[in-house]
């Protein structure tokens, strides 16, 4: 149940036994690097910043005639040294895009400074306890991420014709979708409104088990974004979803072998994952709400927002979003503080009585 589930074991050993295959192809100054992070970082992490390294070496490697030959798990401490802030920075220009015969990546100002970051870190790491010279990222600049204020949400009409799409269909859909659509109907239901009226991640959706759910005291058990288990309360309208899926279409699913405990499923029998979550929040958003790219996050979006209109409380909306700093949910804020704006716009008219 919940972070003791065979779900989550199995998923933490497969991203270890991955980290630890990672960590193979990268030198041994990267690792040493990596390992600094283990006690501040979640495994997932980790395997990113292993992806970016790796992308690096092998940069360095194809572009540069001196490392031609040799195997990135290979390279030596030196390297680091002999790298400038130009070979840096054509490195940036690389992720930023690229384009060859056999190879075409493009990345945004977030994903190339995303990438950057371990990079950056790395280096900081060795020249902290002088094992190199001197660190070229200081003379980097990163790319300049603007912050979003507009955060892309549902106001309540958007939200029920999401769910009536559900329910009843859209003009829009050929009969065959909408035949489709019915063999799932309650199980998209009791996600949708699951994650409209709690906010719960998409990862977290997908990890439920059968036994997270307490629909006498109407709970949810979860485990978070960081590998913690948390327990949320839901009201009338998730615990009518969940029980006529559990009631209903669950109950005709022959699961396959190890999928026995999981609560939603796909037409296969297996576990639904993460990515069918996001296809069908995208596929019905996309009838019901066209104007708007809806993903699973906007959901929560829209329910820490609704619930921020609501209660006014901010440490509310974080606790309820499993947000560690609360700086993460003052967006929701300035949402509600934009509203504002726009209601004073035609608050004062000088020119009626």
């Amino acid at each position: 149940m919940g972070k003791d589930s065979e779900y989550y074991k199995e998923k933490n050993k497969k991203q270890k036994l991955r980290l630890r295959e990672l960590l193979s192809r990268l030198p041994g100054f990267a690792k040493d690097y990596i390992y600094s992070k283990e006690v501040t970082s979640q495994t997932s992490t980790l395997i990113s910043y292993c992806y970016d390294l790796i992308t690096f070496f092998e940069f360095i490697r194809d572009n540069n005639p001196a490392y031609a030959d040799t195997d990135i798990d290979k390279l030596r401490l030196e390297v680091l040294d002999q790298l400038t802030s130009e070979d840096i920075i054509e490195f940036q220009r690389y992720l930023e895009l690229n384009v060859d015969n056999d190879h075409f990546h493009e990345n945004g100002k977030k994903a190339t400074a995303r990438k950057m970051s371990p990079l950056r870190g790395l280096f900081t790491y060795h020249y902290a306890r002088k094992n190199i010279k001197d660190d070229p990222m200081v003379l980097v600049p990163l790319p300049k991420v603007k912050k979003d204020k507009n955060i892309v949400r549902m106001n309540a009409y958007e939200v029920r014709s999401v769910l009536d799409a559900i329910r009843q269909g859209n003009e829009q859909m050929s009969e065959r979708q909408k035949k489709y659509c019915l063999k799932t109907q309650q199980r998209d239901l009791a996600i949708l409104t699951l994650m409209l009226n709690t906010g719960i991640r998409v990862s977290e959706c997908n990890g439920l088990d059968i036994q997270d759910v307490d629909l006498r005291a109407n709970t949810l058990t979860i485990v978070r974004k960081g590998g913690g288990q948390d327990i949320l309360y839901f009201g009338d309208a998730v615990h009518e979803a969940l029980n006529d899926y559990i009631e209903g279409e669950r109950t005709g699913i022959t699961p396959v072998d190890g999928h026995e405990k999981a609560l939603f499923y796909s037409l296969q029998g297996k576990r639904i994952s993460v990515d069918a979550i996001e296809n069908l929040v995208k596929k019905y958003a996309r009838l019901a709400v066209p104007s708007k790219k809806i993903t699973p996050h906007k959901l929560r979006s829209t329910y820490g927002t609704a619930l921020y209109r609501e209660t006014g409380d901010i440490r509310l909306v974080a606790d309820v979003l499993g947000h560690e700093n609360v700086n993460t949910t003052i967006n929701y804020y300035a949402a509600i503080e934009d509203e504002h704006k726009q209601q004073a716009a035609n608050a004062v008219r000088y020119d009626e009585s």
